[in-house]
């Protein structure tokens, strides 16, 4: 028996003893989200990217799923799942702990999760977390967005998200990576909104060193349409 299907064993062990707990005061609701399903104009090719996530569970207890994928010219370029254990501290925020596997880019990697997700002030969407591999490959990832109403239905949603790490695979080098970005999206309904928007990436200290190395560039601006939902 893996080390995963030990983790989501005690999960749903979890998650059954609070519905026993709580009853039908605390009902067993789910939602689905895909925060990004987009295509990105860049440089040298067109990448279709899928974020996405979604839970199940209770007010105190849930059970995470998130989903990072990359396609370009119809090959999977960039797969990670990670599948999480979500306790609220407070209204505001969760602590998480978890599994994430990285099929792709090769070689495959699993690590550990230990992170917190919630609301800073002014709105702040934030979700941070410290991923410890094996051979001591450590790394340290964080996402701010913030949804910024201009009208009942025009949004604009500025996104920061950065990884830094101590130990990856070999040949692309220890740093960090960066991203911007900003979409302006407009709701058709709540639940669906198709948005135009700007990414802009950059390699950091040994990561650019790398890529200086290999002949490629250090940053990219791409073009992005898309569309986000939930149900």
């Amino acid at each position: 028996m893996n080390k995963m299907t030990i983790l989501l064993g005690l999960i749903l062990s979890w998650l059954s003893a609070g519905a026993l707990a709580m009853g039908e005061a605390d009902p067993l609701l789910s939602r689905v989200v895909i925060d990004q399903l987009e295509i990105r104009d860049a440089a040298h090719h067109r990448p279709w990217v899928l974020e996405a996530q979604g839970w199940t569970g209770y007010d105190l207890h849930k059970l995470r799923w998130k989903a990072d994928l990359e396609w370009v010219e119809s090959e999977l370029e960039e797969a990670v799942v990670q599948v999480l254990y979500s306790r609220a501290a407070d209204p505001y925020w969760d602590w998480q702990i978890g599994w994430q596997y990285q099929s792709r880019p090769r070689p495959e990697q699993h690590a550990l999760v230990l992170g917190v997700r919630g609301l800073a002030p002014y709105w702040l969407e934030t979700d941070a977390a410290l991923l410890l591999g094996k051979q001591g490959r450590m790394s340290i990832q964080l996402k701010l967005e913030h949804e910024m109403m201009l009208t009942q239905r025009w949004v604009l949603i500025p996104e920061l998200s950065t990884q830094w790490q101590r130990r990856i695979e070999p040949g692309l080098g220890s740093g960090a990576d960066l991203a911007l970005g900003v979409r302006l999206a407009y709701e058709i309904r709540r639940e669906f909104a198709p948005y135009l928007g700007l990414v802009w990436q950059r390699r950091l200290t040994g990561r650019a060193q790398m890529a200086r190395q290999a002949g490629e560039a250090v940053s990219e601006t791409q073009w992005v349409a898309g569309v986000k939902l939930w149900f």
